[in-house]
Parts: C-alpha cells; structure tokens; sequence
C-alpha cells in the first residue's frame, strides 16, 4: 500500500507547482512556462537517481527498445498535456482548470486496460466514476457560456487530460519494461529519460520559434528554478506510484488534488468554494474512498 503515500505526496508537490507554473505564464507565455517544468527540473531529477544509486549501490538499468517507445511517447504527451493545461488556467480559474483535468481518471483506466494489460475490477470502475463525475460537478458552474467561445476552456481541459492519460500509461510502460531492476531505480531513471527528452524537443522548439518565450525563462531563473525543483519532486513520487500499481489507482488517488487547489484557490487566488463545488468534492473523497477500500 505504499502507492498510497507516494501518491498523496506527488499530488501536494503538483498542486504546487501548478500554482507557480499559473503564475509564470503571463509573463512566459504557455510554452515558455511549459518549458520551465522540464528544463530546470531535469537537473534536480539527476540528483534523485544519484542519490537514489548511491543508496542502494545498484547499477541504472539501461534502456531497451520497449523502454524508449513507451518514455517517448509519454514525454512527448505529457509535453502537450502540460501546455493544454496551462492553456485553461487563462481561460477559467485556477481550481476550475484543475478539475477540467482530472477526467484524465477514466482515460487512464481505459488505457491502461488496453495498452498494458491493467486489471479493472468493478469496484474500481465504480470508484473512477464516483470521483470523475465528482469533478464534472465542480467544474460544470451554472450559468457558464457553453458556446463556442464559452467551451473553450472545458474543451482544452478534457484534451489536456487525454494526454497526461497517455503520458501515464507511457510511464508505466516505460518503468515496467526495465526489468527486475528495485522498483525505486526504474521509476527515477524513467524521470530522467523522460524530463531530458521532454527539455530536447521544447527547447528545439523554441530556439527554432520562439526565442523570446526561451530567453525570459532564463531571466526568470530564480521563479524556474523553484518551479522545476517542485514539478521533478511530484513527478518523482508519480513515478513511484506508477512503479507500484496501475496507472488507474494512482490517477484516480490523484483527484484528491482537486481538493488542494481549492485550498489553494482560496488562500492565494481568493476564489470561492460554492455549495456545488462542495458537493462536488465530497463525491471526489468517496470515490477515492471506495478505491482504497478495493485497492
């Protein structure tokens, strides 16, 4: 039951740095504060598999085919997830945009079914449900302008969570495809190939199209540096979860998150918890309730 606690730590970590990742895209703009939780996490991400290798003296495992498609398709899913999800953040509020994200709980399952073989017991389909359609009643806000222009954010929402479910699964493959290595060491090497990968193909990016976003997340470095070093925390701890059990339990877990940035919405954006909302989040902790019960 260890995915438990790795997996209620990963979701403070990421509440936190959703929030310095929010606040660094007005002056970043979307990519460029995508950038930062891949550039200056990497280098914490080394640290962790130094230390992680120090401690047990085990060798890194090194990567097989099966190893590098999975990591790559994550990192390059999780790149766009990232982007989307920040992307809905200027369009709705902050807790709002996190809510959006979290339908990610039933495409993870999904996926995980097919592509890696996970088990979905019905308990466990009752859990992802109760706790999705928990989300859906935060993030469904009466009076909200469904229009075209008014779904926008919902849309972006439910596509950042299509692939950051992709990215999951592609991290769990990746983990599970190094073999009988201790479980820790497989889940902070597939870290670091992934976040390596991830500050490639974005700084390519924009070195090639957008320079000025590059050249103010250098400037901005101490804010980065803060940002990085939180979104490699959490996702150290995600990818333990991963290690540990199916993606679909960790994700699911994950919704609790949800709640966090209520707190946060509260504290540092000054936003609201209406009565819905309230209900909402209740159904979020009995899902997550029921999952741990069959879990």
């Amino acid at each position: 039951m260890l995915w438990i606690l790795v997996t209620l730590v990963a979701a403070v970590g990421q509440t936190a740095r959703n929030a310095m990742q929010s606040s660094l895209t007005a002056s970043l703009g979307t990519l460029g504060a995508t950038q930062v939780r891949f550039l200056y996490g990497f280098p914490f991400a080394l640290v962790f598999l130094a230390l992680v290798a120090a401690a047990t003296s085990a060798s890194v495992p090194g990567p097989t085919a099966a190893f590098i498609a999975y990591t790559s398709a994550g990192a390059l899913a999780q790149i766009f997830g990232t982007a989307l999800l920040l992307a809905t953040m200027r369009a709705r509020a902050f807790s709002v945009a996190i809510a959006f994200t979290k339908t990610e709980a039933v495409l993870v399952a999904l996926f995980g079914f097919v592509f890696l073989g996970d088990a979905l017991t019905p308990a466990r389909l009752t859990a992802i449900a109760i706790a999705t359609g928990g989300v859906v009643v935060v993030a469904a806000k009466p009076g909200t302008d469904w229009s075209t222009r008014g779904a926008r954010p919902l849309l972006l929402g439910i596509a950042s969570a299509g692939f950051f479910a992709m990215a999951a699964v592609g991290f769990r493959g990746g983990i599970l495809a190094l073999g009988d290595a201790p479980y820790f060491l497989r889940a902070t090497t597939t870290l670091v190939w992934s976040l390596a990968l991830q500050a490639c193909l974005l700084g390519a990016w924009l070195l090639a199209f957008d320079r000025v976003a590059l050249a103010r997340s250098l400037a901005v470095w101490p804010q980065s540096l803060l940002a990085g070093f939180m979104g490699a925390f959490a996702s150290q701890f995600w990818f333990l979860g991963f290690s540990l059990t199916a993606a679909a339990n960790v994700r699911t877990l994950a919704l609790v998150e949800v709640l966090f940035a209520q707190a946060v919405s509260r504290r540092v954006f000054r936003e609201a918890v209406s009565a819905r909302e309230a209900a909402g989040m209740a159904l979020v902790i009995a899902g997550v309730a029921l999952l741990l019960i069959a879990a």
